[in-house]
């Protein structure tokens, strides 16, 4: 009894390299969302957000690409996170109002043009 019990562990048990990557698209996600709702106005929230999950959405398959993710498996991979974040990115662009868009870069270029070459 015991032993299948282990045996049903070892076979169960997430590798150490899938949560690592877990920990890895967490912090990716957590620490620049958490600066983009203390930092924005609440406006440029969603817009920013989307921005952020397409960008992290591209780390994700870079990274799937990079250790050559299986792209069809029984369990979750890099790819179904990447599209997951993707999807996730397309809902936060819909969301936003286009003149909430229109002004977020508009912020971001008067940032930048007021800088010395």
């Amino acid at each position: 009894m015991i032993a299948s019990y282990a045996s049903w562990i070892r076979r169960n048990v997430p590798s150490l390299e899938s949560l690592g990557i877990l920990a890895l698209l967490s912090v990716l996600i957590a620490a620049p969302a958490f600066l983009i709702v203390r930092l924005l106005e609440p406006g440029f929230v969603l817009p920013a957000f989307s921005i952020l999950l397409f960008s992290d959405a591209a780390i994700a398959a870079i990274v799937a690409r990079a250790i050559h993710a299986r792209r069809t498996s029984e369990s979750v991979t890099l790819w179904d996170i990447a599209g997951a974040f993707t999807m996730m990115g397309c809902a936060a662009a819909i969301f936003s109002e286009p003149n909430q868009v229109v002004r977020f870069f508009e912020q971001l270029f008067e940032q930048h043009s007021d800088t010395p070459l």
